[in-house]
């Protein structure tokens, strides 16, 4: 890895909401001992004092990242969300600023994935009622409306990196897999694709879903949704809190259409721990409530920690941007004998014209070079020879649209 242009220790970091010690150790190994670590979230008031001169900031899902928050970040370069969504980012905002925000969308799959058939397992049985009342000293020994997961057909609404995952460990099981997701995907083992979501609420006796939240997604499934279910089947949802009516699940558990329901994400949750919790679904029988845990595994924490850190290292010291919600994805393999420059600007005709024609007129040769835009903006990297790098990057900042420019060794 090569050194990034800033001394170390005088780059700052700021991790919050008790960020894994996996990534404090893995950014002490890379060199970056200036790692303050909080351990709660903090408000917008709270977090635009604190980014303040902070280089990189570590997130996870509590933390709203506004555009206010990301205006008052004089040095920001970038935000790692160590989590798997980025939907508490004002990600237009950051883009506008040239900030990139990295995530880590796949490291927590496993831990998700076997607990979604640990709760069907648990719900199939009716284990929470029989738990329930063993607690309360009451001998409930009842097969019926208890069955086994083999020969069962789980429904899995979005077959992404944990849906697939779920299929994997469903089929070894015995289950018989079917799955609707908005994209053609290739099946795992015997799975197969439902292009009907109601045909699939109608042939599945559980059914889980793994979806983003968007315009296409929330409340997806609804009273009409559950409509179109078998009677007594069992709804996981441990994807996001607003794909789901909670109301309506509520109706369905009451009048017996539905045999259970496990939902880990609500669309109101409680800031931090030992706060009050209120949820349609409280207090119902075969219900599974529990408080956004999917990826909470210690293994998970710690890959998640490892896998953020290294894309911000990477970006940090290579300008690699492969994995960025705004920033382009951009990846360059260092050059011997050069600096490397990194130019973000507005996605606007002429910029890499206009760069190219002001370095070659100051008699700087470029070496390396790679362009990539999105709809906004616009990100190069340069190699440039490392006798007139400075020459080259104040000539770079005069370029019209700049965003920000900063040379990275």
């Amino acid at each position: 890895m090569a050194q990034t242009s800033y001394p170390k220790d005088k780059i700052k970091i700021l991790l919050l909401e008790n960020i894994s010690d996996a990534a404090v150790r893995e950014l002490k190994n890379y060199g970056y001992a200036e790692v303050e670590r909080i351990n709660g979230a903090l408000s917008e008031e709270q977090l635009m004092k604190a980014v303040q001169g902070v280089h990189l900031l570590g997130i996870r899902s509590k933390t709203k990242i506004t555009k206010k928050v990301i205006d008052a970040a004089d040095k920001l370069i970038a935000i790692g969300a160590f989590c798997i969504g980025v939907n508490q980012v004002d990600l237009r905002a950051a883009t506008q600023k040239g900030v990139a925000v990295f995530n880590a969308p796949y490291s927590n799959t496993r831990s998700v994935a076997e607990l979604i058939i640990g709760l069907s397992v648990m719900l199939i049985r009716k284990i929470a009622d029989k738990n329930t009342a063993a607690h309360r000293g009451e001998w409930m020994k009842d097969a019926t409306g208890s069955f086994e997961m083999r020969g069962k057909t789980l429904g899995i609404i979005g077959y992404g990196n944990i849906g697939s995952q779920v299929s994997n460990m469903a089929e070894a099981m015995g289950m018989h897999v079917i799955y609707f997701d908005a994209a053609t995907k290739l099946p795992h083992g015997n799975a197969k694709q439902i292009r009907d979501l109601n045909d699939l609420l109608k042939q599945s006796n559980i059914v889980t879903l793994h979806v983003p939240s968007d315009a296409t997604t929330r409340n997806m499934i609804n009273a009409d949704a559950i409509k179109s279910m078998k009677k007594g089947a069992i709804l996981i949802n441990h994807s996001r809190g607003d794909v789901v009516d909670l109301d309506a699940v509520k109706k369905a558990i009451k009048s017996g259409k539905l045999g259970g329901a496990a939902v880990d994400v609500f669309p109101e949750e409680p800031e931090k721990n030992g706060d009050v919790f209120a949820c349609a679904l409280q207090n119902l029988p075969n219900v599974i409530l529990t408080p956004h845990i999917g990826g909470s595994t210690e293994e998970a924490q710690a890959n998640i920690g490892l896998d953020v850190t290294a894309k911000l290292v990477k970006y940090l010291e290579l300008g690699n941007t492969e994995g960025s919600h705004t920033v382009p994805p951009v990846s360059l393999p260092p050059q011997a004998g050069t600096h490397r420059i990194l130019h973000i600007h507005k996605n606007i005709p002429g910029v890499l014209g206009d760069i190219n024609s002001r370095l070659s007129k100051g008699g700087i040769n470029i070496v390396g070079q790679y362009l990539n835009t999105n709809p906004d903006i616009g990100y190069v990297i340069l190699d440039v020879e490392s006798k007139i790098s400075k020459e080259a990057l104040e000539i770079l900042k005069k370029v019209k649209g700049t965003i920000r420019a900063r040379m990275v060794y």
